[in-house]
């Protein structure tokens, strides 16, 4: 099992044989994601943002007001997301 340290300045090094494993490299991107409580889980965030071209195209014909929008928030908000 691979470990590290934490710093006086919260850093940590992520051993070679993790950064490996997640395909990163210096100056990359790490996502925490919490999966339960106290549980996390390491994404790298190395993707171009071209790779989002296209990915809503069709969902929506016209544009969404304003109105709308509130509406989503608040009913968002009322489930607790």
């Amino acid at each position: 099992m691979a470990s590290a340290t934490i710093t006086a300045k919260g850093q940590i090094t992520i051993p070679a044989r993790v950064r490996s494993a997640l395909g990163v490299d210096t100056g990359d991107r790490l996502e925490f994601v919490e999966i339960e409580k106290g549980q996390f889980l390491i994404i790298p965030a190395t993707g171009s943002i071209q790779e989002l071209k296209g990915m809503w195209r069709g969902r929506r014909k016209r544009p969404v007001s304003l109105e709308e929008m509130d509406r989503a928030i608040a009913k968002g908000a009322a489930r607790g997301l």
